[in-house]
């Protein structure tokens, strides 16, 4: 006991790889043991990752936040090359479509039953809050059309830079699409040529525990004993640290967001330059949504769906559906069995919502799927790695004694970003105005909504969603993510009783700066594949 809490925290040992345990890997790496993108001659962490070799990565998530640029800079990964080897294009955010209602609503000069939550925050948020003085023009235009630029500019299909853009840099916010399995190749190569990584392949037959309950080494099939300081759960959804050897509870949250399946196929485009969305395209469907994720080479599409909604079979045909409306993919010559003819490549994928209760356990922290995974709605679950890793990185605590103190700090914030993820996914179904299908109707249910949730909504009714709303620091969904999501729904908030005329023309000239920005870039920007193209071909350049 007194010899583990003395104990210096030098070596590293992850159990897993895929997207969630080569980024964690990479972020300490870079954190502790590289100067300026050289390795130190006496690095800091001994980190060891060991993988399965049984294990493919799942690949679903195909989308990042604007996050994931800080990341790959950090950890020396040039952007160009990223692009080129995983397949990339740009991401602004995402765009709803048909969310709202049933598409029978045509009351406003504009397409009420699509909207976009863009990477951007309004334009001069730093200045004013524009969401009081655009309510009472609601019916005129959309929220995210008169704060944004990035809403006019994802349906030109423009990207958010040029290529004479630097590497990171843009003209608008942005993240990435990307092939999933390539990512986490070129995190592997970068790790262990680059970064020092150790990198064993084989399988853990065995977890073995100090008499404080900490983990003392994890003994594998080929490589023997494995000792560690400090270990990290990358396993997925097997939790093999976290949830089966500590036992750390898992918090089930199928009665809130149903979504329990996914039925995910590749697809690739009808014409070699057929456009690439710069958005990430949701549509909802009588039993859950589709993401469809532009590539360079082809698409990534698939069908999340509740099962107590639909069966397996009813998901294929919803699926199937889309495909053959989907001119990008399918050209219009093509035998009606096209779409058929991908059954085989149809991947079934089963979801438990839900977290575990802590995150950090003893000498051992979860990270990705090992942690815990809602579902792909709004990209979250790789953005929660980001975020778990770089704590992990920056707080790495330098002794076995103060261990504790740092995991109860990290497990109070995981489980608050944990509410907020869930509070702000299930708004986007809350609100919906859809009324034929049952998923949608039982989704607003009060019993299926967080009184968290219920007491944000009736406070809404009266006042627009805003930082005060939030009761703590870094949260991952700001307070502008709410207002594109409540308005892009159509939500009703009062309108403000008193504005102050120096404010109206403050907002005035912020709302006219949008649109000017606009059309400034929507002359100078070119479209997403264009841009792709060109860094194939010449690269950004670097500062």
């Amino acid at each position: 006991m007194q010899q583990a809490t003395h104990t210096a925290i030098n070596n590293i040992v992850i159990v897993g790889g895929g997207t969630a345990g080569w980024i964690t890997a990479a972020l300490l790496a870079a954190e502790h043991n590289v100067d300026k993108g050289q390795l130190a001659h006496s690095p800091k962490l001994n980190i060891t990752l060991i993988e399965s070799p049984d294990v493919a990565t799942i690949g679903v998530g195909e989308g990042t936040w604007p996050s994931m640029r800080n990341t790959l800079d950090k950890i020396g990964i040039s952007e160009t090359e990223f692009i080129r080897q995983c397949d990339a294009s740009f991401k602004q955010g995402s765009r709803f479509i048909h969310w709202q209602h049933d598409d029978t609503e045509r009351t406003k000069p504009f397409d009420s039953n699509q909207y976009l939550h863009p990477f951007s925050l309004p334009h001069g948020h730093q200045e004013l809050d524009l969401c009081p003085f655009w309510l009472p023009h609601s019916d005129k235009v959309s929220f995210a059309q008169a704060v944004s630029n990035q809403d006019a500019l994802t349906q030109l299909g423009l990207a958010p830079k040029t290529i004479a853009t630097p590497e990171y840099h843009f003209q608008n916010n942005y993240g990435y699409h990307l092939d999933a399995g390539k990512f986490s190749q070129l995190l592997m190569l970068h790790c262990t040529e680059k970064l020092g990584i150790k990198y064993i392949r084989d399988h853990v037959t065995q977890v073995q525990s100090l008499d404080n309950g900490d983990i003392e080494s994890l003994a594998t099939k080929e490589h023997g004993v494995i000792l560690g300081d400090m270990f990290v759960d990358c396993s997925g959804t097997k939790s093999l640290l976290l949830g089966k050897h500590f036992n750390v509870p898992f918090l089930s949250q199928k009665a809130v967001l149903f979504n329990d399946s996914a039925l995910a196929i590749q697809v690739p485009y009808a014409e070699e330059n057929s456009p690439i969305a710069s958005c990430t395209l949701s549509t909802a469907q009588p039993n859950g949504w589709i993401w469809d994720i532009g590539l360079p080479t082809r698409k990534g599409v698939g069908y999340v769906y509740s099962s107590a909604h639909c069966s397996d079979d009813e998901a294929e045909q919803t699926l199937k559906a889309y495909l053959a409306n989907d001119t990008s993919t399918n050209p219009q010559s093509a035998s009606s069995n096209a779409v058929d003819s991908r059954k085989q490549e149809y991947r079934k994928l089963n979801i438990n919502p839900g977290y575990h209760a802590k995150c950090w356990q003893n000498n051992c922290i979860a990270i990705g799927m090992a942690a815990g995974f809602i579902e792909p709605l709004e990209a979250s679950a790789l953005a929660l790695v980001e975020w778990t890793a770089n704590i992990l990185a920056t707080q790495l605590p330098t002794h076995r004694g103060v261990m504790d103190t740092i995991a109860q700090r990290v497990n109070e914030r995981y489980e608050r970003h944990w509410q907020q993820i869930i509070d702000f996914l299930k708004l986007h179904y809350v609100v919906s105005r859809r009324e034929v299908d049952g998923y949608w109707r039982d989704h607003r249910e009060a019993a299926s909504i967080p009184e968290r949730l219920q007491q944000q909504l009736e406070l809404w009714r009266y006042q627009a969603p805003s930082s005060h709303d939030i009761s703590y620091k870094e949260p991952l969904f700001p307070a502008a993510s709410f207002q594109y999501v409540l308005y892009g729904m159509g939500f009703n908030t009062a309108l403000p009783t008193h504005i102050k005329p120096s404010h109206q023309q403050v907002a005035q000239r912020l709302f006219s700066e949008n649109q000017q920005k606009i059309h400034a870039l929507s002359q100078s920007l070119t479209s997403n594949r264009d841009l792709l193209n060109k860094v194939r071909q010449f690269g950004f350049p670097k500062i």
